[in-house]
């Protein structure tokens, strides 16, 4: 994983990944808040990541980007070899009102040359995106550019602003063509008609449909639309969150037969705290079409050993409540109950970091979940699975020894929705690597974040009122992560980067 630890540990800004020839993952992101360079990190799989030479910095005073550089996409050259990089900048005569998109080459990825061809830097302007005549908020959006090859041409899309509409609720996907004088800016490909800007947009093909992703700054959460043509009309289904809050910035690569989506998530949910790039997940589209969150592959390759159900430890009780049970049915199947309030089942973990995988079912209208991180008084995170209505929580509840007269913690983390099945039972995978938490639900990722309160602790089941069982669940064991600063010290970066790709 990849945070910042600077004087502020939020300096992370949005995030590209590009993965090259030989696989190496290349990630390039914003350093806020000065927003003066872009960064540049390498790793063999996505999770450990090393800083090399830092790739773009702001323009000399008088150039179009002297002020700072936002978000940008790293693609192959679109003709002749190497790679570009598209970019948005501001000048500081425009004293922030302007945004632009500019282009940068290298010839492989590590030095970078500003080469402004194709008629950039391109800005917004009318008849169809807001302009400097047309500016009621003062602030033009004109950003984050994503390069698109479609039928043999280039198109950039780019959070932009339609030209007309309530000023909240102007936020689209604008688009920009590559013709022989430069871009040419087009209609908006997409206007949602509700959000004041659609950030870091980003488009790919999946079976014979097109997916148009975009991050949400009114509920900090990454949406999708459909069209079965590029440039056709866009759709969303009754539910088009791809990930849930806190996760943002998200942008897709191919990786071999998969597709891979990167982003940064908000520690906490608020932008002025700490940013941390988590591991990717994969992108998969269902029998409806509708987009799916699916569980890294390389996670797989980590396991160091597993342990099946059969040789874990019996869970014992916390809480002490009367009412519950536990009963081994058998060495795969373990029955748990409580018929008046709360009581969790624990057992020791076998490592700090591990995947945890198997069946969990439920009788009746009870509550039940997993903890992890739990201690001899019950506080952990929660993970609340809701069999009747297909709800699904990440919690964090336990003592509060810094407040007598609030002497609890209660906070929801993230939630999400999940399908119900008939049976009531589902096939669940949890994730701990490090801070970062994931939960899979009958293969389909619901939880994605990260989080710092409890680090140590037991993990195990809860119920309430409710009959429950486990089975066929094991657990595999996985190394520690490697954790890489944004602001670690680049100055023997390419020779790192050199031991890297020669390893």
């Amino acid at each position: 994983m990849y945070s910042g630890s600077g004087f502020s540990n939020w300096e992370i800004g949005d995030v590209d990944v590009f993965i090259d020839e030989n696989g190496m993952h290349h990630l390039f992101h914003l350093i806020i808040p000065n927003h003066d360079y872009i960064a540049h990190a390498v790793s063999k799989d996505g999770l450990s990541w090393k800083r090399v030479k830092n790739a773009l910095f702001v323009g000399d005073p008088g150039e179009w980007d002297d002020d700072m550089l936002w978000t940008m996409h790293v693609s192959k050259n679109s003709i002749g070899e190497g790679y570009e990089m598209y970019y948005t900048g501001l000048k500081r005569k425009d004293k922030g009102i302007m945004q632009k998109v500019g282009r940068a080459v290298s010839p492989d990825l590590i030095q970078w040359t500003k080469d402004n061809q194709y008629g950039l830097p391109l800005k917004s302007n009318a008849p169809y995106y807001e302009s400097r005549d047309n500016n009621p908020r003062e602030w033009l959006s004109f950003r984050d550019p994503f390069k698109y090859q479609f039928e043999g041409d280039d198109y950039l899309l780019i959070c932009a602003r339609s030209a007309v509409g309530p000023t909240y609720r102007r936020g689209c996907i604008g688009v920009a063509k590559r013709s022989e004088k430069g871009f040419v800016l087009q209609k908006p490909l997409h206007i949602a008609y509700v959000y004041d800007d659609i950030e870091c947009p980003c488009v790919v093909e999946i079976k014979g449909m097109h997916y148009l992703l975009g991050s949400i700054r009114e509920d900090v959460k990454v949406r999708y639309w459909f069209s079965p043509d590029f440039k056709g009309e866009y759709h969303a289904f009754h539910n088009n969150v791809l990930m849930p809050q806190g996760n943002y910035a998200a942008r897709i690569v191919k990786d071999g037969e998969h597709y891979l989506i990167y982003n940064f998530y908000f520690v906490g949910g608020n932008v002025n705290t700490l940013r941390v790039i988590p591991p990717p997940k994969q992108l998969d589209v269902d029998s409806n079409g509708r987009l799916l969150l699916k569980t890294y592959h390389h996670w797989k390759t980590l396991y160091q050993r597993t342990i099946y159900q059969k040789n874990l430890p019996i869970p014992v009780p916390v809480l002490g409540n009367p009412s519950a049970n536990f009963v081994v049915e058998n060495e795969n199947k373990w029955r748990i109950g409580c018929r008046s309030g709360y009581e969790v089942f624990c057992f020791e973990k076998p490592s700090n970091n591990f995947v945890w995988e198997g069946k969990l079912a439920v009788e009746g209208m009870g509550k039940t979940g997993f903890v992890i991180e739990c201690d001899e008084e019950g506080t952990a995170y929660y993970i609340s699975i809701d069999f009747v209505n297909g709800f699904v929580q990440f919690r964090a509840w336990g003592f509060n020894e810094k407040d007598v007269k609030n002497n609890f913690i209660f906070e929801n983390i993230q939630t999400n929705q999940f399908e119900i099945v008939e049976n009531k039972e589902i096939y669940f995978k949890i994730i701990r690597y490090g801070n970062y938490y994931e939960l899979s639900i009958n293969e389909v990722v619901k939880l994605t974040l990260l989080d710092f309160k409890y680090s140590e602790g037991k993990i195990g089941v809860y119920v309430c009122s409710a009959i429950v069982s486990l089975s066929d669940s094991k657990i595999h064991v996985i190394p520690e992560p490697e954790n890489e600063y944004a602001t670690a010290d680049p100055n023997k970066s390419l020779d790192e980067y050199n031991k890297i790709t020669q390893a």
